[in-house]
């Protein structure tokens, strides 16, 4: 008896340990420290880079930005309408990770053309109802091109440029970007890979059940 009582405080033990085992996703981007006062102590945090305010227009017409997105997990992406190379493997691996929580109040997919001048409000709502996209879990975004490329380079960390020998007249990296509710990056993962957007999928699950730091 006593030994059996003894394996069960082992099982029970260790079922415990697991349970208290939680994955957290790693948080990218500069980071800085600051320190401040709390209760008469001084305290010193980490300050993670995370993405500025923007707005533009979506595929609806609607003006819409990260205030929208204030309390949402959300993946980014870059991409154009008329791209021959990678973005139609990329928008066909996007459906995956959008028909998995197209039906999640708190989790939206933005996508931001790099070609803004061609892919007006009509091009992109023409384009998402081709890919069956509906209702506000997914915006295609137009804006300021300046803008939408500086976003790109400097805050999701996603390299864009327009190239005239290249396919289609721009050059860009194909990665989808995973963003937490407090705007930091959490994840970048290659969307031409079907293996990465597996990935995706269990990150942004994982990030879920992430208790929401102040």
């Amino acid at each position: 008896m006593r030994k059996l009582i003894g394996v069960l405080a082992l099982v029970m033990l260790f079922a415990a340990c697991k349970s208290n085992t939680t994955k957290v996703l790693p948080i990218y981007g500069n980071r800085s420290a600051e320190t401040k006062t709390v209760n008469g102590q001084q305290i010193t945090d980490t300050v993670y880079q995370t993405v500025p305010a923007f707005k533009f227009v979506n595929q609806y017409g609607d003006s819409v930005g990260s205030k929208n997105l204030k309390n949402d997990i959300y993946v980014a992406d870059f991409f154009f309408t008329s791209c021959p190379s990678i973005c139609p493997v990329m928008q066909r691996n996007m459906l995956n990770v959008y028909n998995a929580f197209k039906d999640t109040a708190d989790v939206k997919i933005i996508s931001f053309t790099i070609d803004p001048k061609h892919d007006t409000t009509a091009v992109l709502k023409k384009y998402a109802d081709k890919l069956g996209v509906s209702g506000n879990s997914w915006w295609f975004l137009n804006g300021d091109k300046d803008k939408v490329y500086d976003l790109a380079t400097k805050s999701y960390l996603v390299g864009v440029t327009q190239d005239s020998t290249a396919a289609g007249g721009y050059v860009h990296q194909g990665y989808f970007v995973l963003i937490d509710k407090q705007q930091r990056i959490r994840g970048s993962y290659d969307g031409t890979d079907p293996k990465q957007v597996d990935q995706l999928i269990a990150d942004i699950k994982t990030l879920k059940a992430e208790p929401v730091s102040k």
